[in-house]
C-alpha cells in the first residue's frame, strides 16, 4: 500500500476526545495489549498527530503519529499497527516467518507467496482468510510487514505451501517510513522446547524450500540439523494427537519410518549402510505429511539406542566398521515386523511437491560481463548516444572508442597503431601527472584504460525470466577453510544466491552427501545474504555439485583448489 509515494492531505495534533476514543478503538482491535501497553502506545499527553493521506492507488488513509513516527492507520474504518509498533509488541499478531531475501520483494510491493514460508515445529500459525497477520524474518522475531491472510492455515496446508499467504499492507522501508527511521531491534526467537532459541533444519519431504525451526541458535547462527542420531526431522501436528502420551506416539512414529524405510526404500545393495544415512535421508522422508519425528522426545533418545532395541529383535544387524561409525549390516527383510507393515498410499500434496521438484530442475543463468558509463566519460560516449550510467558490453566499448577516434582523425598517420589523444580523451584515462607528457598511447593500451576507467556492472539471466541488471563487481562463488574449537576445519561457501542457488537447499544436499552438520547464517558484512557452513573439508564435494551438477563455469567459483588431496580430509 504505501510501496509508491503518497500524498498527504493534512497533518494536525490530535484532540483529547479522538485520543481517547482511539484507546478505546485499540483496545477492541488488539486485545492482546493491556492497558499498561495501551497507555504507552498512545499516551496522555506526549504529541500525537493524525494524518490524512491518498496512497499511489487512490485509498484514503489515516495514520497516527507519535514522535514523527507512525504507530498505527486506519484504512476502510479497519486500523493496523505499523511495524514500529510491532517491534515494541511483537506478540499481538500471528507472525509468519520467512527469509532475509524476502524482504527486498516485500518492500518492493509484492506479497508473501507460501513458497517462501518457513514453517517452525509448531506448524504454521492459526489463521482465518483476512485475518491481519505479522511477517518476520528467520532469526528475527522483530516484524518486518504486516498484512491479511489470503487463506486460512488450513488451506495454506491443502495447498502444499503454494500460492498466496499474506497480502501485504505495509512494509518497514516503504514510504510510511518516517521519524527517526529507525531499524528493527534484534528479539530473539520463541521456540517452545529450547527456551527462546531456534534452529533451521530441512523438512525433507521433496520441497527444499519449505523450512522447519527446530533445535537452538548458536551464536546468532541458524544452523541445519545434522543427520545423526541427535536429529529431529518433524514434531508430531496437534491434530494427530490421539490421547497417547507425547513420547508414546514418538515411540510409534518412529518405528513406523523405521519400518516403512526398510520395506520400501533400503535395497540390499545398499548394505552396510550408515545409521545417520538411514534416518537422513530414508526415515525423515517416510514420515507422514504433516508430523514431525523428533528421536529426542522418544523414550530412546538417541538413534543408536533405538537400533540396539531393533537388533535385539532380529530386525537389523548394526557393526561399528570404523571407529565411532555405526552401520547397518544386515537386514531380515522376512521378519513379521517387515512383511506385516502396509506401506501408506502417497498424500497428493507430497506427490505434487515431488513432480514440481522434479519438473523445475536448476539450470545456470547465463551472465554478461558489462561496463558503466561514470560522470567523467559521458562526453566520450554521447556522440553514440548513451548517457552517464549506460551499461554497455566490452565489444561495444571498443567500437564506439574505435569509432571516435578514426571520426575525430585522431589515429596517427606515421604510426596507424597509435593513437593522438585529445583533451576529452585525455579526461578519461590519464592521471594527473600524466596530462601533459602522454601524448599519444596504442590501441591496446588506451583501450584497457577506458574499460580500467568504466564502472563494473553485470547482467544474469536465468532461464525464462527477465535480465536481471546489476551494477558493481560480481562477486564469485566464494569457498573458504576455516578453522573452528578444537582445530577443526568447516568449509564456508557464500554469495550463492546471486547465481540463483537457495543457501538452504545448498546445505540440506551436502548435509546428506557429507554426513556433516551443516549451517546456514546471515553472512557477515554482506547485506541479505546467507552463507552455508559445512563442518570438515568438504570442497570435493561443492566442486562436484556446483560444476557437474549445476553446471555453473568454473570462472564464477573461487577456493576449489582447496579440496583435500586423495587420501587426506
Amino acid at each position: 500500500m504505501f510501496a509508491k509515494a503518497f500524498r498527504v492531505k493534512s497533518n494536525t495534533a490530535i484532540k483529547g476526545s479522538d485520543r481517547r476514543k482511539l484507546r478505546a478503538d485499540v483496545t477492541a482491535a488488539f486485545p492482546a495489549l493491556g492497558t499498561d501497553q495501551i497507555s504507552e502506545l498512545i499516551p496522555g499527553k506526549e504529541e500525537l498527530n493524525v494524518v490524512k493521506l491518498y496512497v499511489h492507488k487512490g485509498d484514503s488513509v489515516t495514520v497516527y503519529t507519535s514522535g514523527g513516527n507512525p504507530i498505527l492507520f486506519e484504512l476502510e474504518k479497519n486500523l493496523y499497527p505499523t511495524v514500529y509498533t510491532l517491534w515494541a509488541y511483537p506478540d499481538i499478531l500471528p507472525t509468519f516467518i520467512t527469509w532475509p531475501l524476502v524482504l527486498e520483494k516485500l518492500v518492493g510491493g509484492a506479497d508473501l507467496m507460501l513458497p517462501g514460508v518457513v514453517v517452525p515445529p509448531t506448524g504454521l500459525p492459526q489463521v482465518q482468510q483476512g485475518d491481519l497477520c505479522a511477517i518476520a524474518l528467520v532469526g528475527n522475531r522483530a516484524p518486518v510487514a504486516i498484512g491479511v491472510a489470503a487463506m486460512s492455515t488450513a488451506q495454506m496446508l491443502a495447498s502444499g505451501l503454494k500460492g498466496k499467504g499474506v497480502s501485504v499492507l505495509h512494509t518497514y522501508q516503504d514510504h510510511l517510513r518516517s521519524g527517526d527511521k529507525s531499524s528493527p531491534p534484534a528479539i530473539a526467537p520463541l521456540d517452545p522446547t529450547d527456551s527462546c532459541e531456534e534452529k533451521v533444519h530441512l523438512g525433507l519431504q521433496g520441497n527444499l524450500k519449505s523450512l522447519t525451526l527446530d533445535g537452538e541458535e548458536e551464536n546468532g547462527q541458524v544452523p541445519l540439523r545434522e543427520a545423526s542420531e541427535d536429529t529431529s526431522s518433524r514434531a508430531p501436528s496437534q491434530d494427530s494427537l490421539d490421547g497417547k502420551p507425547l513420547q508414546e506416539q514418538m515411540d510409534d512414529l518412529l518405528l513406523r519410518c523405521f519400518l516403512h524405510a526398510l520395506k520400501s526404500r533400503v535395497k540390499k545393495a545398499d548394505l552396510p549402510l550408515l545409521t545417520s544415512t538411514l534416518l537422513g535421508s530414508h526415515m525423515f522422508s517416510c514420515c507422514p505429511e504433516g508430523q514431525q519425528l523428533d528421536i529426542k522426545k522418544s523414550s530412546y533418545k538417541k538413534l543408536s539406542k533405538f537400533l540396539q532395541h531393533m537388533q535385539q529383535e532380529q530386525i537389523v544387524q548394526v557393526k561399528e566398521l570404523s571407529k565411532g561409525v555405526e552401520s547397518i549390516v544386515a537386514v531380515d527383510w522376512r521378519h513379521p515386523r517387515i512383511t506385516s507393515f502396509v506401506i501408506p498410499e502417497p498424500s497428493l500434496t507430497s506427490q505434487t511437491v515431488q513432480e514440481v521438484s522434479r519438473e523445475q530442475p536448476y539450470l545456470p543463468p547465463d551472465i554478461k560481463s558489462l561496463y558503466c558509463v561514470p560522470a567523467n566519460m559521458t562526453q566520450l560516449f554521447l556522440e553514440s548516444g548513451h548517457k552517464k550510467g549506460s551499461t554497455l558490453e566490452g565489444s561495444e566499448v571498443r567500437k564506439i572508442i574505435t569509432d571516435y577516434a578514426k571520426r575525430n582523425r585522431l589515429v596517427d598517420a606515421d604510426n596507424r597503431n597509435l593513437v593522438k589523444l585529445d583533451p576529452i580523451l585525455c579526461d578519461c584515462i590519464l592521471e594527473k601527472n600524466e596530462q601533459h607528457l602522454v601524448t599519444k598511447l596504442p590501441w591496446d593500451c588506451l583501450l584497457t584504460r577506458c574499460l580500467k576507467n568504466m564502472q563494473p556492472a553485470y547482467q544474469v539471466t536465468f532461464p525464462g525470466q527477465e535480465p536481471i541488471l546489476k551494477k558493481g563487481k560480481l562477486c564469485p562463488i566464494d569457498i573458504t577453510l576455516a578453522l573452528k574449537t578444537y582445530n577443526k576445519k568447516v568449509t564456508v561457501v557464500r554469495n550463492l544466491e546471486t547465481y540463483g542457488l537457495d543457501p538452504c537447499s545448498v546445505a540440506a544436499i551436502l548435509q546428506q552427501r557429507c554426513q556433516a552438520s551443516t549451517i546456514v547464517s546471515p553472512a557477515p558484512g554482506a547485506k541479505d545474504s546467507l552463507q552455508v557452513q559445512v563442518q570438515g573439508n568438504q570442497i570435493h564435494h561443492l566442486g562436484q555439485l556446483l560444476l557437474e551438477e549445476y553446471r555453473l563455469p568454473g570462472k564464477y567459483i573461487q577456493g576449489l583448489e582447496k579440496a583435500p588431496k586423495p587420501g587426506k580430509k
